[in-house]
């Protein structure tokens, strides 16, 4: 075992420079990482005082060594800290972590630019606009753009095949620029005022929108006048029903709703006045941590990769209010302020953003309870010394023994982890044998749990009767790990939904639980979940393997040509579809090798 930390030299000799500390446990555990303005004041006060958080105290009593990096400014300690928080995800620091990056609405790099929703890393040449704090925003904000500026919503591939007008545009929500009847300056004229209305200059939109109809009408050009006037319109009754501050107004909201065992919180985001809705967020490693930490935490790793708006309004005062003002205001390129509203409008909207963050708290609580609930039914139902903490279920999907796909899905006590989720493509075994296919898989995953790689369950179900968990059971003796709980989930003798049976080892007849069990509700949402999971693989890897079989049959055309063909037209289906000459279009792709193509079709 490692000696205590000395703290006392090591302190004499620390700098009162700006930067950021590291506090590192037995077997060199990063367990929190720190930001400060003057390194000595602020590591000195973990060691020279006692802090009264649990939290605190637990953590300093399990320091091993610190090692701190001096940096020019403040500014810099802060993006350091949050990037390195990210980066390790210390224990004893507040982790907001998402499944999902934030959503925005992408302008494609097409001649004629497609608006699409998009999540994900940016692609050069395209423009972004966000992010939104949720997907039902950007659908809305695209459900927008559509009515007032006819932008093409289509594919590339779908874009590239028409010869006549889609429904899009007989419903006026497309100018049909696949045709046409567009030209690409006006195309391009249209898709500025979107960019407008999206970077929150409506107003100046309105008013030249307003120059422009007076212009066409000037010359006599009625009929464009009228669609403009209409427009301006549409753009004045989306703009009523949507703003809820009279300022133009770009902020965000965050405020923080407390419980004990956890917290909420939520970022309300208004861009021009319009409130786009608000994310809810449940941090890690936040017990006995209060407000002020957690929004501090929030605010620093919330805009790593995004700029703040000019205005951050906050539920509790915070003690780095400046520091995070000058930190956030550098990376902005402008002013960025954070003030605690008492009064007034954006006191209201603040209220509103509380309520939210209120109702998500006390909604989360309540799965939490049904969830813990749900364990210690199950602990009981299977003679379990404690709680399971970690559900992991199996499950094989096919179509006639072919292309074979084995899931496994996660569960903690905060339900689905979806970011451990696993496919595997089962290869090497007779067609059908699912008793082969679940001792593959097993074999497979858990042969990383043994070298270290992934957590062990509490509990693994294999949806199946007894032949699929004496699979499982076989490859985990190859594997030497015999001490794992593992249970079979039959559908038992009707097959009928709630008459599951659970197949024990060692007991002599399957366990049957009452149909208003909360164990076996938990245990049926786990292997619906496995069974869709196992579904989707498979029908991925199907529909994968046909379009390359159909494609691979014909003569000359090989793996880079049918990558060619499947970008350019987005799928076999496409490609069966198109003619001579759309075939011959397509890079790398000679006219006789596209006849040839299409006559394989034909």
């Amino acid at each position: 075992m490692s000696e205590p930390f000395d703290h006392r030299p090591f302190l004499q000799q620390l700098t009162t420079q700006p930067g950021v500390y590291r506090m590192f446990g037995a077997g060199d555990e990063l367990l929190y990482v720190g930001k400060a303005r003057n390194l000595k004041k602020r590591v000195s006060t973990y060691f020279l005082r006692a802090s009264g958080n649990p939290r605190i105290e637990s953590m300093v009593s399990q320091i091993r060594r610190v090692e701190v990096t001096v940096t020019r400014t403040e500014d810099e300690a802060l993006l350091l800290e949050a990037n390195l928080i990210k980066e390790f995800g210390p224990r004893y620091n507040v982790m907001y972590r998402d499944d999902k990056s934030y959503p925005y609405v992408r302008f494609s790099a097409h001649r004629y630019p497609r608006i699409s929703y998009y999540r994900g890393a940016k692609i050069n040449g395209e423009r972004y606009f966000g992010p939104f704090p949720s997907a039902s925003a950007v659908r809305e904000t695209l459900n927008t753009l559509q009515k007032l500026f006819q932008l093409r919503p289509c594919r590339d591939s779908f874009f590239a095949h028409r010869d006549r007008p889609c429904l899009q545009h007989q419903i006026k929500r497309c100018s049909a620029p696949c045709v046409g009847l567009i030209s690409e300056d006006d195309y391009r004229a249209e898709l500025r005022n979107a960019a407008r209305l999206l970077e929150g200059k409506a107003d100046e939109l309105a008013d030249e929108l307003g120059t422009s109809m007076q212009k066409a009408s000037d010359d006599l050009e009625f009929e464009l006048a009228a669609r403009i006037r209409d427009q301006i319109a549409a753009l004045k009754r989306v703009r009523e029903s949507r703003v809820i501050s009279g300022g133009a107004d770009d902020l965000d909201l965050i405020v923080v709703a407390e419980h004990p065992s956890t917290s909420c919180v939520v970022v309300m985001s208004v861009r021009d006045g319009v409130n786009l809705g608000h994310r809810s967020h449940f941090p890690k490693h936040a017990a006995h941590t209060g407000a002020e930490e957690l929004l501090e935490s929030f605010i620093s790793q919330h805009y790593l990769e995004q700029p703040a708006p000019p205005e951050i309004l906050i539920s509790h005062p915070v003690g780095e209010s400046a520091l995070l003002e000058e930190a956030l205001g550098h990376r902005a390129g402008r002013k960025v302020s954070i003030a605690v509203p008492q009064r007034g409008s954006k006191r209201r909207l603040l209220d509103m953003a509380m309520n939210s963050a209120t109702q998500a708290l006390s909604t989360r609580l309540v799965e939490a309870a049904s969830m813990d609930e749900r364990l210690l039914e199950l602990q009981r139902a299977l003679d379990l010394e404690t709680p399971p903490r970690r559900l992991e279920c199996f499950d094989i999907s096919h179509t006639g023994g072919e292309k074979a796909v084995a899931s496994c899905v996660v569960f903690n006590e905060e339900g689905p982890l979806k970011a451990a989720y696993r496919k595997f493509n089962i290869d090497g075994i007779t067609p059908g044998d699912d008793y082969a296919a679940i001792r593959q898989a097993v074999s497979r995953r858990f042969a990383r749990v043994k070298s270290g790689e992934v957590q062990a369950p509490d509990v693994l179900f294999i949806d199946g009767g007894l032949g699929q968990l004496n699979s499982a059971l076989e490859a985990l003796d190859e594997l030497e790990m015999t001490d794992l709980r593992v249970v079979g989930i039959a559908k038992g003798p009707t097959r009928r939904p709630g008459l599951e049976e659970l197949i024990v080892p060692e007991q002599d007849r399957a366990l049957r639980l009452p149909p208003d069990s909360p164990a076996l509700h938990l245990i049926q949402r786990i292997r619906d979940e496995a069974h869709r999971f196992a579904i989707t693989g498979h029908r991925g890897r199907r529909d994968k393997a046909r379009i390359s079989s159909d494609l691979e049959s014909i003569e000359g055309l090989g793996p880079t040509r049918r990558r060619a063909l499947l970008k350019a037209f987005g799928g076999l289906a496409q490609i069966k579809r198109a003619a001579v000459d759309d075939l011959a279009r397509v890079e790398g792709v000679s006219r006789t090798l596209a006849e040839r193509v299409y006559a394989h079709f034909h």
